[in-house]
């Protein structure tokens, strides 16, 4: 699905980490950006599409469980006793074994609409329903297909991430009646990945990832890590819950990062979900492995997981990203203005990531982190507007009530946080434009009949 060549004249677009005037953006067929000319001169724009906005590479969401959509707003009643993780997690095995792989495409195709309409153009999923209801395998990995179908339908990019997931706890033996969806084994993860890789579509493919310390023993670690090196990126929630880290100490001596950090040769193609209990020392560990951050503020405040060390991990100039986890929320700008107001929130302080990342706008810092980090969590160039990048981008409604009579050069400050959202206009993957939510009713009638047939 290759772009064909096209030449854009913005007036506006986010280029190296700054706004630029009169850029001549041009999309090789391979739907990369194959020229990218600030202040173009006259001679140069011939031809070139006059774009209606100022432009926004892309974004990725690094971290997807698109089946969770399904319960975004359902989960938000406490019963009798204190609600905490582990109790929305019992709810959540409620959707986890209900779901049928009809009903994950069409929850996830209107997921990925939703995601692209806030400007979001690939998504990484990180996928561990692999079984039918009663546990058996699909002869054809059913639940990963209809991601990958899901995603076709509407034209995001999509990293698909396999899950290993082998046991309930530290030291268990196995999984839990609840659980058995998810069982799988390092072969089986890897086998998944490869026949998405048979799909031979450009905006599809496949890394692997890791549930859990909790969920694998370390024979099936090094496996995994074995036979992802050099090759695809590997994903692994790590040290979201107190108790997560309490267990890990109790079963092996060592906090999770700190067990993992020596347990395998953490790279660049690594990447951390959570983290959210960690210490300095740890963090020092994991950026001098070259490994990221994938943070998820909203599913993170929603789960009362605890509040990431921003500050330390920008000090160390550590590589992150963001992602939508459950989906309380299909909002990046959210995203990043939730990171930003629970650090004001800890410390009392304002504009903590601009003064930890040495710059001036908190929101340039917070966007070219997600920005740069959304490569190493998908393991493509998918790095902003630069040649070899791929040509993903939005287009900002300057007449949105949001930026109305905004500066340009506070421009991106409004967008991350000025409330209600900018309106996210036009939006292209590689290079091609894609359909709004709104003119798909389809999607929106499968997402109907779906929760209907899950909920009633």
């Amino acid at each position: 699905m290759a772009a064909e060549a096209a030449r854009y004249l913005a007036p506006l677009a986010w280029v190296g980490g700054a706004w630029a005037r009169d850029v001549l953006l041009e999309v090789g067929p391979d739907g990369c950006w194959s020229g990218v000319t600030p202040d173009a001169p006259e001679q140069l724009r011939a031809q070139a599409q006059t774009l209606a906005g100022p432009v926004l590479p892309g974004l990725v969401d690094a971290h997807s469980h698109a089946f969770q959509r399904a319960i975004a707003g359902l989960t938000e009643s406490s019963g009798a006793g204190e609600d905490d993780f582990w109790r929305w997690r019992d709810r959540m095995y409620s959707a986890a074994n209900r779901i049928t792989p009809q009903q994950l495409e069409a929850i996830a195709a209107f997921l990925y609409a939703e995601l692209l309409d806030a400007g979001y153009t690939e998504v990484c999923e990180f996928q561990y329903l692999h079984n039918a209801q009663d546990g058996r395998p699909y002869a054809d990995a059913d639940m990963s297909l209809a991601l990958a179908r899901a995603a076709q339908r509407v034209g995001i990019g999509l990293t698909l991430l396999p899950t290993l997931y082998m046991r309930s706890g530290f030291g268990a033996g196995g999984l839990r009646p609840d659980q058995r969806r998810f069982a799988s084994t390092p072969d089986s993860v890897l086998r998944i990945g490869e026949g998405i890789a048979g799909l031979a579509d450009p905006l599809v493919h496949a890394g692997v990832a890791l549930h859990s310390l909790r969920a694998v023993d370390a024979a099936a670690l090094g496996e995994v890590a074995a036979a992802a090196r050099g090759r695809m990126p590997v994903h692994i929630h790590v040290a979201e819950q107190q108790q997560e880290v309490e267990d890990c100490v109790a079963h092996h001596g060592r906090r999770p990062v700190e067990w993992l950090l020596e347990q395998v040769e953490l790279d660049a193609r690594w990447n951390l979900v959570h983290a959210t209990q960690t210490t300095s020392g740890e963090l020092a560990g994991v950026q001098s492995s070259g490994a990221s951050i994938v943070i998820c503020p909203s599913t993170e405040a929603n789960l009362g997981d605890g509040v990431f060390d921003l500050p330390d991990w920008l000090a160390r100039a550590g590589s992150w990203s963001i992602g939508s986890d459950s989906h309380v929320t299909r909002s990046w700008q959210e995203e990043l203005r939730l990171l930003e107001y629970s650090q004001r929130l800890s410390l009392r302080r304002r504009n903590i990531a601009a003064r930890s990342g040495r710059r001036e706008s908190t929101a340039a810092v917070l966007f070219e982190g997600a920005l740069a980090g959304g490569t190493a969590a998908a393991g493509r160039p998918l790095g902003g507007i630069s040649v070899g990048q791929r040509a993903d981008f939005m287009l900002v409604d300057r007449s949105a009530p949001a930026l109305v009579g905004v500066p340009d050069g506070q421009l991106l400050d409004a967008i991350v946080f000025s409330s209600p959202l900018a309106c996210i206009g036009e939006v292209r993957v590689a290079g091609r434009s894609v359909r709004p939510l709104a003119s798909r009713p389809e999607l929106a009638q499968g997402m109907r009949d779906a929760m209907q047939a899950l909920w009633g």
